[in-house]
């Protein structure tokens, strides 16, 4: 009952170890690989919209029944063993990323205050998907801020919300969803249909934790409540507005606005309007509030574990 306060204090002190990765990859890369022979094979622009959209729902459906399937499968090698807690809260750790989103965003903070920019440029582009070749330094701690505050739900709150909920078969179905939609939940032509239901899955797995992660990122900024109620549903998003709102209201900056993708400017909406932008040093402040946030995480899924005892 308190596997998910286990496997987050685990994750946060091992994350995924290097020498793992290079020897067997990680899930979510086994999920991506399957989503990706599946794309080029099911979403053929040869076929009608309607079959590539039935198709992608298809494919949606597949690789949660398949994650599922594994954390179920590590779930009962964990039920069957000695120590079945820890064991769990072992195995729920690759589909959490606690430390890996605090080092990749540490890897941009770090160059930045050194007055670094390219090689800033460099580590913020491993993390989000708007070109970065242009951006200036509150350019770079904005869209480090954003992919911070919206990772913090999909790869912290929500995979913990679903293993609290639905253990290890939860989890896992979460993390594959949340690929596909990373992978094909997108609006250009090529995956407008097929990714449809990649898309409408993960927004619904989101709707509960996406609320949890912009509270608990302004309980531990101490603020931002006012500028999340006001401006998250203004994100074309149901729920990445509410984390990257918390975060812009806990900093008191701006954040959002007109963002270049693949060479073409798109406008989005700013949470904090008013604000100024992002400096460097917000960017470390930035840092502090998600460790606090991870660690009212951490206590939220013990108390969870506490209730769910004494109820039993």
């Amino acid at each position: 009952m308190y596997r998910a306060a286990l496997a987050l204090g685990l994750e946060a002190v091992l994350g995924y170890p290097d020498w793992l990765y290079r020897r067997v990859g990680h899930p979510v890369s086994w999920i991506g690989a399957a989503i990706g022979a599946l794309e080029h094979r099911l979403n053929s622009p040869d076929l009608p919209e309607p079959r590539r959209r039935l198709n992608g729902v298809a494919t949606a459906a597949f690789v949660g029944i398949c994650g599922a399937g594994f954390g179920l499968l590590l779930q009962r090698i964990a039920d069957r063993s000695g120590r079945p807690v820890v064991l769990s809260g072992l195995f729920a750790t690759p589909g959490l990323a606690q430390r890996s989103l605090h080092d990749h965003v540490e890897a941009v903070r770090r160059p930045l205050g050194n007055g670094e920019l390219v090689q800033a440029r460099t580590a913020v582009a491993r993390i989000v998907g708007r070109d970065t070749e242009a951006l200036d330094d509150s350019g770079v701690a904005t869209a480090a801020l954003e992919s911070l505050a919206e990772s913090f739900n999909d790869g912290v709150v929500a995979p913990a919300f679903w293993l609290a909920v639905g253990g290890l078969p939860g989890l896992y179905a979460y993390k594959a969803i949340n690929t596909a939609d990373s992978l094909i939940g997108h609006m250009e032509p090529r995956w407008r249909a097929f990714g449809w239901g990649a898309a409408r899955a993960d927004d619904v797995a989101n709707l509960v934790p996406a609320r949890l992660a912009g509270a608990l990122i302004a309980l531990s900024g101490g603020g931002g409540w006012r500028t999340m109620v006001r401006d998250a549903p203004e994100h074309a998003s149901p729920n990445a507005g509410w984390p990257e709102a918390a975060m812009a209201g806990a900093l008191e900056i701006r954040l959002g606005g007109p963002a270049v993708y693949d060479g073409a400017r798109v406008d989005r909406p700013v949470f904090g309007e008013g604000g100024p932008a992002p400096r460097t040093a917000d960017l470390e402040r930035g840092l502090a509030i998600y460790r606090g946030a991870c660690f009212l995480t951490i206590l939220g899924a013990a108390a969870y574990g506490l209730a769910r005892r004494r109820r039993g």
